[in-house]
């Protein structure tokens, strides 16, 4: 048989951890060892009521044909009127795209905006797809690198630093994912100030957890004007109402560009779901603050994280901040690596992951994938008895390594 040769694209690609993670953990629940698993982006909430019923009214409407590239009339005018309600944005349903879910959304974003060699900066820790998406384009991600003490964001003079003559772009995720962290007003003001001297520079902003927040309100790039001629928001349904399967992610965004994503969707997957589009309608109809639902998940996330965070500082050499949005916990663990039990020494993030799958039976993600190597994030999407035992085996497994 002929060796099949692969493209260079895959081939430099790397495996997304969080779900390689969570096979892994799959794989030794099939074999009957209870593995608890910290590893998940998904909350462990159901669909509002009100959407399930408007996907099965769509069912049995027979809303089940082709839907335009772009998304349908009604679904894209819901997110206009969501702007405005939630955000205060003024959107044009011309001016949004329906994607499957906001990876696909950004992954469109960046194959319509970049050249080869185009320069992307990225603040890590950041989501683990950012960089692959930016090479899958043929661009080159720049890394811009935080830490612990200063919350896991990054500077104004950090991000003017990263800027050269090839930067096509920059993405920012707030409240973000792996850390928690969200940035203020003020702080967002302080990169918008740095990025109104380079105006040919697009900038993303991934809103996915808008709602998952703890302390404040949200605060979106969108309210700074200056920037609407090159902003592309992105946001969808997965997040902050359960509906991780439902599929629907979306941007708003400078008609070009709009137009460029309708352009590379359309050959390649199509519109989206028609029965996940008239759900995502329904659940955008449904006023955060007002829905008994999410605000019924949005206090147990809460209270998770409290007792997580405290749980977490009690180890001895594991220091956690306090994240303000989203629902991990981003501890940093370097304290641990030189460490041995006398069959496994721990070299980093990688290593200490799987040396507490395989001896705590508790999945968590290497901050590696992240972009930053002294940390593990955990997933507080479950519940309180399952993270407390967690923890219990986390500090188990963790005494034992000198």
């Amino acid at each position: 048989m002929n060796e099949i040769i692969l493209s260079k694209r895959v081939l430099n690609m790397a495996e997304s951890a969080t779900l390689a993670m969570t096979n892994k953990s799959r794989e030794l629940k099939a074999q009957g060892i209870d593995v608890i698993s910290l590893s998940i982006g998904e909350p462990d909430f159901n669909t509002p009521e009100a959407a399930k019923q408007a996907g099965i009214d769509a069912i049995n409407n027979n809303d089940t044909h082709y839907p335009p590239v772009p998304g349908t009339p009604a679904l894209r005018k819901s997110v206009a009127a969501k702007l405005k309600r939630d955000n205060g944005l003024d959107y044009s349903d011309s001016e949004i795209i329906i994607s499957n879910g906001a990876k696909q959304a950004i992954t469109n974003t960046f194959l319509a905006i970049l050249n080869d060699g185009d320069e992307v900066v990225i603040p890590a820790p950041f989501w683990v797809s950012y960089p692959e998406m930016v090479k899958l384009g043929g661009g080159v991600p720049i890394v811009v690198e935080s830490d612990i003490e200063h919350d896991f964001k990054i500077t104004a003079e950090q991000l003017e630093k990263a800027i050269t003559p090839r930067t096509k772009a920059f993405i920012i995720n707030t409240p973000c994912n792996p850390s928690g962290s969200v940035y203020t007003k003020a702080e967002l003001q302080s990169l918008v100030e740095v990025l109104k001297k380079y105006p040919s520079i697009i900038v993303i902003s991934d809103e996915i957890y808008e709602y998952i927040q703890y302390e404040h309100k949200h605060e979106s790039l969108g309210q700074f004007t200056e920037l609407k001629d090159r902003l592309v928001l992105v946001n969808g349904v997965a997040k902050g109402y359960a509906m991780t399967g439902w599929r629907i992610g979306y941007i708003a965004a400078p008609l070009a560009i709009v137009k460029a994503t309708n352009k590379i969707q359309g050959q390649y997957t199509s519109g989206i779901c028609t029965i996940a589009q008239a759900a995502a309608l329904k659940a955008m109809e449904l006023c955060p603050e007002n829905s008994s639902e999410i605000q019924a998940m949005l206090a147990a996330f809460r209270k998770r994280r409290d007792m997580l965070h405290g749980l977490l500082n009690e180890i001895p050499g594991v220091k956690a901040n306090m994240p303000a949005g989203a629902f991990y916990l981003f501890p940093e663990v370097k304290s641990y690596y030189g460490k041995s039990d006398g069959q496994t020494t721990i070299k980093g993030s990688d290593d200490l992951c799987m040396y507490l799958l395989y001896n705590a039976h508790v999945a968590c993600v290497a901050g590696k994938a992240f972009g930053n190597d002294n940390c593990i994030r955990l997933s507080y999407a479950t519940s309180e008895d399952k993270l407390r035992e967690a923890v219990k085996r986390i500090k188990e497994a963790l005494a034992k390594l000198h």
